[in-house]
């Protein structure tokens, strides 16, 4: 089955307190996108990268793809004005039948294997989506106040979101709602089972600046493979 990795990386960074987007940012004289794109093709030597970005930003994302990939294996598109309108951006560009990963370019630390997991999960069950236990406490806010919540009932969910393409294709064709924030929302809403698989505990999304320095030291330690 054809592999397709949808990278979006059409954020501003603004919690960051930077100027540059965040996959922009050199993460051991690196920029951020540079370790999301090598990920996967490390995974796949055959896999296709459509990489979606701020229109204003192309250009850089060229620059990294010039400097470290080979440009046949991946084309850009620019983003829209939410994560939903700038997935449907990418998805336009697909026209065969496919397993598609749809990754968050900021996540950085994710490895191979879980990429090839997800392949392999959304091959059998159509959707594959990784997921790691809560270890905080829960608390749901309410009407009236708040509760409590069964963390041991709770998932927090991390990308790549992997779907073959006949469930995602006429899933983000339905009209956007505000509770759209991934897209296992999206094929929820479509009427759809969502598989979940076991993430990674260091696949972490840089967001603040402390994320940053995070995955510098888990490279410098050597704690991840990538």
């Amino acid at each position: 089955m054809k592999r397709i990795a949808l990278i979006v990386a059409g954020g501003k960074g603004s919690r960051m307190n930077n100027d540059i987007p965040k996959q922009f940012l050199l993460l051991k004289d690196k920029p951020v996108l540079y370790y999301t794109l090598k990920a996967f093709t490390d995974a796949y030597n055959d896999i296709e990268i459509i990489l979606v970005l701020p229109e204003e930003h192309i250009g850089k994302g060229q620059e990294i793809i010039d400097g470290y990939f080979d440009h046949s294996r991946i084309r850009i598109t620019a983003g829209g004005r939410t994560r939903f309108h700038s997935v449907q951006n990418g998805l336009a560009l697909i026209n065969e039948e496919s397993i598609i990963f749809v990754h968050d370019g900021v996540r950085c630390l994710v490895s191979a294997t879980l990429i090839r997991k997800c392949y392999e999960a959304a091959v059998e069950n159509g959707t594959a989506v990784p997921a790691i236990d809560c270890n905080d406490s829960i608390r749901l806010l309410t009407t009236n106040g708040n509760k409590i919540l069964d963390r041991n009932k709770v998932k927090i969910i991390q990308t790549p979101q992997t779907f073959h393409s006949k469930i995602l294709m006429p899933a983000y064709k339905i009209d956007y709602k505000d509770k759209f924030t991934d897209e296992a929302s999206v094929v929820d809403a479509y009427g759809l089972t969502i598989n979940l698989i076991e993430g990674e505990k260091y696949n972490i999304k840089i967001t603040t600046p402390a994320d940053l320095f995070f995955a510098e030291y888990l490279l410098e330690s050597k704690s991840i493979d990538v």
